[in-house]
């Protein structure tokens, strides 16, 4: 696996958090001393496409944030790759799991595209949870959201309609419809490749769509 590389210049790392900073100050205000302990704890790193940020048995050490590029989460049963998860720019991507309890993951985590990375180790977010209380909020707030999300993922697979599974897809993803492989869509939704094909061809009429939206 590869491990990001730090910057070791305080003038290069002075900014190298402003991406995360914007995002995190839309959930609560991040407070000097927060942007200062992450401008001097932050890395940048990336991964060519087709690279493993993780694999399944390793242990989650990183949380990454990307801003380029996409990354997909998967699992495997057998010869067979389920993909679990899909995400591109100004997302945070990590095993939650093996991250939070330092065990062996599950899932796999693999670059779809060349990707530039942000990340921060598990002992430089505990320590900041530790030195700067203030950001257990922003924490919270930030697993939240990502709780909402993996309940956005739950209710895909339990619907049973093939072309209702797409469309909420499109309602939610629709950023990433046409620019992931419709192999990880159709199995990040738990369909076929070929049903996803078919569907993809009738939902481009409008009368189909408007039976559809009915549902969402």
């Amino acid at each position: 696996m590869i491990q990001p590389t730090p910057n070791i210049s305080n003038k290069t790392n002075q900014q190298l958090a402003a991406p995360i900073i914007e995002l995190l100050n839309y959930m609560h205000p991040v407070n000097p001393d927060i942007a200062a302990y992450m401008n001097a704890h932050i890395y940048k790193c990336s991964f060519r496409k087709g690279k493993m940020l993780l694999k399944s048995g390793e242990r989650s050490n990183h949380v990454y944030f990307i801003r380029k590029g996409a990354i997909r989460e998967f699992v495997k049963e057998g010869n067979k790759e389920i993909t679990t998860w899909i995400t591109a720019e100004n997302e945070f991507v990590t095993s939650i799991g093996s991250f939070d309890l330092q065990v062996p993951a599950m899932e796999n985590i693999q670059a779809i595209e060349d990707c530039d990375l942000l990340c921060m180790t598990y002992a430089d977010l505990q320590n900041l949870y530790m030195e700067i209380p203030e950001f257990n909020i922003i924490g919270r707030k930030l697993l939240e959201r990502y709780y909402r999300d993996a309940e956005g993922r739950a209710f895909i697979v339990r619907l049973t309609k093939a072309e209702y599974k797409y469309n909420y897809f499109l309602k939610v993803h629709s950023h990433l419809a046409n620019r992931i492989p419709l192999k990880y869509v159709a199995s990040f939704i738990g369909i076929t490749l070929e049903t996803l094909s078919r569907i993809r061809k009738k939902i481009s009429h409008p009368v189909h769509m408007q039976e559809q939206k009915n549902i969402l």
